[in-house]
């Protein structure tokens, strides 16, 4: 799982798709590189409702890691991004590849 991505569509389709009702993001420009530790739009479950809010893009790194970035899941069965996965899994907005 790679967390670079880009937003090439319209807020409008990414409401219709996830079916948003409440929305905190703005005017939400074209966003050809979304980079960990960057801002990005993810819909997430909130009060019995979805909503498309403003989060920090990317994974926690492991703790033996040292604390450095990780922009790179490869193994998702490993205790520690299974862990991060069910807790933090949303649907985030982006192309498939």
């Amino acid at each position: 799982m790679c967390n670079l991505y880009s937003i090439t569509t319209n807020q409008a389709a990414i409401i219709g798709l996830f079916r948003v009702i409440n929305r905190y993001v703005g005017n939400l420009p074209p966003m050809p590189g979304v980079f960990p530790d960057y801002p990005a739009p993810v819909v997430r479950n909130e009060g019995g409702e979805r909503e498309m809010v403003m989060m920090r893009w990317g994974m926690p790194p492991p703790p033996r890691a040292g604390g450095y970035p990780v922009t790179n899941i490869r193994n998702t069965t490993s205790p520690h991004w299974r862990a991060g996965l069910v807790k933090t899994g949303k649907p985030v907005p982006c192309p498939g590849e």
